[in-house]
C-alpha cells in the first residue's frame, strides 16, 4: 500500500495532456455506481451495518489487480485537508470527504482509478483519462466492475437495472463526463449558449469540482443525466458527439478570437502573463482564471508548447488543501495566497513573453482549426 505523501507527490496520469482534442478536453471520466444485496444504503445503514459492508468490499476491491499496491485508507483515518485533497484531485467526492466512520477510498497510484467505498452507494467506482477518451475509460472501469461481480452480488432488477440510492442513477448507474476548457467561448461571450443547447438534450452542465460548484478556470463538467432505458455504450456514444460539436464551437471561437478580435485577445493573454510572473498576492480563483489564460496561449502557440506541463501542474498545486500540506500546518487565507503567488512565480519564471508573430503564423498555417478524434 502506498503513503498518502507518495499519492500526492506523483502527478496523476489525467493531468498530463490527452492525444485526442487535449487541448479542450482536460479529462474523460466515466463513474458506477453499485450497491449490494441485502445491505441496506449508506445514508440508512447503522454505523456497524456501514463498517460490516465497508470490510466485505474493501478486501475485494484491494485484491483486484488493477489496484495491487493502492492508496486505501478509511476517511476517518483521514484528516480534513488530507480528505480535501483528494477532492482537489477529483479522487473521491465532496460528499464522501464529508463522511467518516464506515466510509473508505481506494485508488491506484496513477490516479486513474479511485474507487469510493459507503459514499451515496456502497461503490462508486471512478476512471478518469486526459484528452476525450471516454471509450478507454468505461474498458478500464467495465472490466474492474465485472471482476467485483464474481465476488460481489450487486442488487439488480431485471426491470430496472442496477438499484441505486438515488433514482436519478438506476439503470446502468452510469456517469459519463467530460472537462472542457472554454476560455474563448467565455470571452466571446457565447458560453451561455453552449450550455442551454445542452440542457436542453438532457445533459448537464456543472463546475470544476460538480453540482453546485463555479466553473472556475473557464472548466466546465459535461455529463449524461439519463442512466435508465439506454445501454452504456449509447450513452457513451451520445456525449461523445456533443462533446466533439463544443470543442469544435470552442476551436472556432479561438479562431475568431485571433483574427477578428486580436487586441482584446493579446490583452487578456498579456495580463495574465504579468500577474501571475510578478504578482505577491494571489487568490486562488483569480489564480485559476489566469492560468487558464496562459494555457489558451500555449494553445494559439503565443508561448513554447512545453510550459503546458507546468500549467497542468499548478492547477493542482496551488489549490488550498495542497498548500497546507506543502506548509505542513493550517494557513490562513492571506499566508495562501502569498504562497500560492510564489510557487507561481518559480514555476513560470522561465516562460518568455507572450510571442503574437507565432499565434498569427498558426492562425494562417490552419492549426487552429478542429481536427477529428
Amino acid at each position: 500500500m502506498i503513503r498518502f505523501d507518495t499519492l500526492l507527490e506523483t502527478q496523476a496520469d489525467w493531468m498530463r495532456q490527452g492525444t485526442s482534442h487535449g487541448d479542450i478536453v482536460v479529462t474523460s471520466r466515466i463513474r458506477l455506481a453499485r450497491n449490494l444485496v441485502d445491505h441496506a444504503f449508506p445514508g440508512w445503514g447503522r454505523k456497524q451495518e456501514n463498517e460490516a459492508t465497508l470490510r466485505v468490499i474493501q478486501s475485494t476491491v484491494e485484491s483486484l489487480p488493477q489496484l495491487e499496491n493502492a492508496f486505501s485508507r478509511h476517511l476517518n483515518k483521514l484528516t480534513a485537508i488530507q480528505k480535501q485533497a483528494l477532492v482537489e484531485r477529483h479522487m473521491i467526492s465532496r460528499e464522501h470527504a464529508a463522511r467518516a466512520a464506515g466510509s473508505a477510498a481506494v485508488m491506484n497510484q496513477a490516479q486513474s482509478i479511485s474507487i469510493m467505498i459507503n459514499e451515496e452507494d456502497h461503490l462508486r467506482m471512478q476512471s478518469i483519462q486526459p484528452g476525450l477518451a471516454l471509450r478507454e475509460s468505461y474498458r478500464i472501469l467495465n472490466e474492474i466492475d465485472t471482476d467485483l461481480e464474481q465476488s460481489l452480488e450487486f442488487a439488480f432488477d431485471k426491470q430496472l437495472g442496477f438499484l441505486t440510492a438515488c433514482p436519478t442513477n438506476l439503470g446502468t448507474g452510469l456517469r459519463a463526463s467530460a472537462m472542457l476548457h472554454l476560455p474563448a467561448l467565455m470571452l466571446s461571450d457565447q458560453v451561455n449558449q453552449v450550455i442551454q443547447a445542452v440542457n436542453k438534450i438532457g445533459l448537464a452542465v456543472r463546475g470544476l469540482y460538480g453540482e453546485g460548484t463555479e466553473a472556475l478556470g473557464n472548466l466546465f463538467q459535461v455529463s449524461n443525466q439519463t442512466t435508465l432505458g439506454d445501454r452504456e455504450l449509447e450513452i457513451i456514444a451520445r456525449l461523445q458527439k456533443v462533446i466533439e460539436q463544443i470543442v469544435n464551437h470552442e476551436k472556432n471561437a479561438r479562431q475568431k478570437l485571433l483574427s477578428d478580435n486580436t487586441t482584446t485577445l493579446c490583452d487578456q493573454v498579456g495580463r495574465a502573463f504579468a500577474l501571475l510572473r510578478h504578482a505577491h498576492v494571489m487568490p486562488s480563483k483569480e489564480a485559476l482564471n489566469l492560468i487558464s489564460m496562459l494555457r489558451l496561449g500555449v494553445d494559439l502557440k503565443f508561448f513554447p508548447s512545453e510550459f503546458v506541463v507546468a500549467l497542468e501542474s499548478l492547477l493542482m498545486e496551488i489549490q488550498p488543501a495542497h498548500l497546507q500540506i506543502r506548509a505542513d500546518r493550517k494557513l490562513p487565507t492571506q499566508e495562501r495566497d502569498e504562497m500560492r503567488s510564489q510557487i507561481i512565480r518559480d514555476r513560470l519564471k522561465t516562460l518568455p513573453k507572450p510571442n503574437i508573430s507565432n499565434a498569427l503564423q498558426s492562425l494562417d498555417q490552419g492549426s487552429t482549426h478542429p481536427t477529428e478524434e
